[in-house]
């Protein structure tokens, strides 16, 4: 009976300890959504686009800064950020027109 107890004991402290190394090893969701909506919002006001432009930004400015801040734990390269960077002009700019890519350019470039 002792040794399932302290079996149970030991694996009771494990899943603790896991949750505490996923917790500090994952970047901040909340963080993160908080940027990409301040930016999606910023870029409403700016470009002027509609509705499922603003969703689809949302979800690419928060998938660019999930990954960003996924590379910046493990030791990012020039490379790579520029990578990163170019994936995200090429989804932004199947969801906007021309024009609206160009005040997306230089609204990027002033910021």
């Amino acid at each position: 009976m002792k040794k399932v107890i302290t079996l149970c004991m030991f694996a009771f402290i494990m899943v603790l300890g896991s949750e505490s190394v996923m917790a500090q090893s994952t970047p901040n969701i909340i963080e993160i959504n908080a940027a990409a909506n301040k930016k999606t919002e910023a870029l409403r006001k700016y470009i002027k686009f509609d509705n499922d432009q603003r969703d689809q930004m949302y979800k690419a400015l928060k998938t660019y800064g999930t990954r960003k801040a996924k590379l910046n734990q493990a030791e990012p390269n020039e490379r790579s950020i520029m990578k990163l960077e170019n994936e995200l002009n090429d989804t932004v700019r199947r969801f906007l027109n021309e024009e609206q890519y160009e005040r997306y350019k230089s609204f990027e470039e002033t910021n």
